[in-house]
């Protein structure tokens, strides 16, 4: 028991190093000038939507308010009757073109790319951004997403570019845990990925796209039927020979969870969604929970010296990458019971989401095959 809790021990240095490598690269990533586009091309920002979320009328305002020439904006929804199209009303006209779908035809297992399949006809521009309902954005973010794409350099090789997001919590110490899982979990990781070369991250806040790029890839009929759509899109752009670039600046996300059920169902469908796609870097995953290693190096070793000390090494690394991704990134101080119940949390998601493949998405329960594509479990409300 002694050899496998220094097995913990070990690990748990290594988590260790990975939590300041990965502050650093936050710190640095928020540093970072953004570039003024070489050009300014309109662009169509497709939304689909499906309920009325807290704040949903200023997150969509926000896409509105852009120092920007030219750009239309995309809604769809699956029922007249979704709340929703309420909050779409509420959107000041004349500052931009505003279309809006309202088409209940289901197209694959996947509802937000059946949105998106039924919105398709009305884009008209070349360059196509999709992002989630509850993403907040600042004046600059069409001029953060084209910049990649237009560079004389490097733009001709780029097929997708994609942002990374900070989580504001929206009511409630769940939308809190929420909000610091994607802030000192999600958003180093990524980073961290990029910085050692694995540069196939492509994350649903944002992704941005050419027409003729998405049509040479398959179209969005390809990705009806998977969950990780995100990642697909990614992947099958990379097929074509092209990258994935990451925005100057990340976008904002609304968390709002409004019980521990729903936050627990979210995360395991994401941390699920991941391992399905790619099960041995998921595993691998478990280095940057040097906190929980330490934790279990001293239950396996009966508190030994050794043990005791890599829990406390863990604990103090962790507290600093923590404070130094909330300087970086203009956050407030978690309290430490939070920050706490959030490692544990983390730890749990990790271990549930190893250990199967059922999802719980919209209501409906569905098996993540290895592929990523998703199969309705039978009695199942459709």
């Amino acid at each position: 028991m002694q050899g496998i809790s220094l097995l913990f021990v070990a690990a748990a240095v290594a988590g260790c190093l990975y939590q300041v490598a990965a502050a650093l690269l936050v710190r640095r990533f928020a540093a970072a000038v953004p570039v003024v586009p070489a050009a300014r091309p309109p662009v169509s920002v497709m939304k689909p939507l499906c309920g009325a979320e807290p704040d949903m009328a200023v997150n969509l305002a926000s896409c509105l308010n852009q120092d920007y020439p030219a750009f239309q904006l995309v809604f769809g929804v699956a029922d007249a009757a979704d709340p929703a199209l309420a909050e779409v009303a509420k959107l000041p006209s004349g500052t931009a073109e505003i279309t809006t779908v309202v088409d209940p035809t289901t197209r694959g297992r996947n509802l937000k790319v059946g949105n998106l399949l039924n919105m398709w006809p009305q884009v008209r521009h070349d360059l196509v951004a999709i992002a989630d309902s509850d993403v907040r954005v600042g004046p600059h973010y069409l001029d953060d997403v084209v910049a990649p794409f237009v560079d004389p350099q490097t733009g001709p090789k780029v097929g997708v570019v994609t942002c990374l997001y900070v989580g504001h919590p929206v009511g409630g110490v769940w939308g809190d845990l929420g909000a610091l899982g994607v802030n000192h979990g999600f958003l180093p990781s990524a980073l961290v990925a990029r910085a050692i070369g694995r540069k196939d991250g492509c994350f649903g806040a944002t992704m941005a796209v050419r027409r003729e790029v998405l049509e040479r890839a398959g179209g969005l009929g390809r990705l009806a039927d998977v969950l990780a759509d995100d990642w697909v899109l990614g992947d099958v752009v990379r097929q074509l020979g092209l990258g994935i670039e990451l925005a100057a600046r990340p976008v904002h996300i609304m968390v709002h969870e409004p019980d521990f059920a729903a936050l627990l169902a979210h995360e395991i469908r994401w941390a699920r969604t991941i391992a399905a796609v790619d099960r041995p870097s998921y595993q691998a995953s478990v280095i940057t929970q040097p906190v929980a290693l330490a934790g279990l190096a001293v239950a396996v070793g009966w508190a030994s010296p050794v043990a005791l000390a890599a829990l406390a090494c863990a604990c103090v690394c962790r507290l600093w990458a923590v404070r130094t991704e909330e300087k970086a990134l203009g956050l407030p101080r978690a309290g430490l019971g939070l920050l706490a119940m959030r490692e544990f949390l983390s730890f749990i998601v990790y271990v549930v989401a190893s250990c199967g493949r059922t999802v719980i998405w919209r209501g409906r329960r569905f098996v993540v095959r290895r592929d990523g594509t998703l199969d309705l479990v039978e009695g199942s409300v459709p």
